[in-house]
Parts: C-alpha cells; structure tokens; sequence
C-alpha cells in the first residue's frame, strides 16, 4: 500500500542542522496529514511536526522555531529542517503519512522504519 522512507539522519554536533526527507511511494490516492515524530533513548515517542496537504503546521513543544516542516505534494516529499540541534535532540525519526490507496477506503496512519539523529560533539 504505502510505503514510507525516511533519509538525511545522522550524526551532527551540537549546534549543527540536518534535513530530513520523507519519501511516500506505492499504492497512493491522497495523502493528508505528514508528520515527524521521534524517540530517545528511555522515553517516549512524541511529536515533532505535522503538515496538512494545505500547509497547515503543528510542532511539538518548544520545537517551533528551531524545526521546520514542509512538504512538497508532486513528489510525496515532506521535510523536516532541524537547525540549533542539542543533544537532547538525539533519538529515532520517524516520518508519518495519514493517506488512502482508494477513494473508496478510509484513511491509515502509515509510519516508516526511522532514521537516526545523533547529536554530539
């Protein structure tokens, strides 16, 4: 059905930027909401981002103006532009895609299989 795959993790000093890529490929009708969400060692996974298919933009707590999300439709893309990064950042990435195959079926929650971000230095 839909597929999703994240890119642009790694490791990074604090300080530094990254920018994830979220690519959704497969069987797609429409995608509507895209969105981040991470996990660090011993916690919890918890929200980073997400977008409408209109641009509408949530973030997690106190991550609005250090992250960036954006998504570019024609190519099933959304981003994620982390700048100021903190060790704390460090933890799993994982992109997610509220999307349908058919006009017919309702809408799943798809995830893809993470990327890490390290942050140290």
């Amino acid at each position: 059905q839909v597929q999703l795959v994240e890119s642009g993790g790694g490791l990074v000093q604090p300080g530094g930027s990254l920018r994830l890529s979220c690519a959704a490929s497969g069987m797609i009708f429409s995608i509507n909401t895209m969105g981040w969400y991470r996990e660090a060692p011993g916690k919890e996974r918890e929200l980073v981002a997400t977008i409408t298919d209109r641009g509408i933009t949530t973030y997690g707590e106190s991550l609005e103006g250090r992250f960036t999300i954006s998504r570019d439709n024609p190519k099933r893309t959304s981003y994620l532009e982390m700048h100021s990064l903190r060790p704390e950042d460090t933890g799993v990435y994982y992109c997610t895609a509220l999307a349908t195959w058919s006009p017919l079926q309702p809408e799943n929650t798809y995830w893809g299989q993470g990327t890490q971000v390290t942050v140290s230095g």
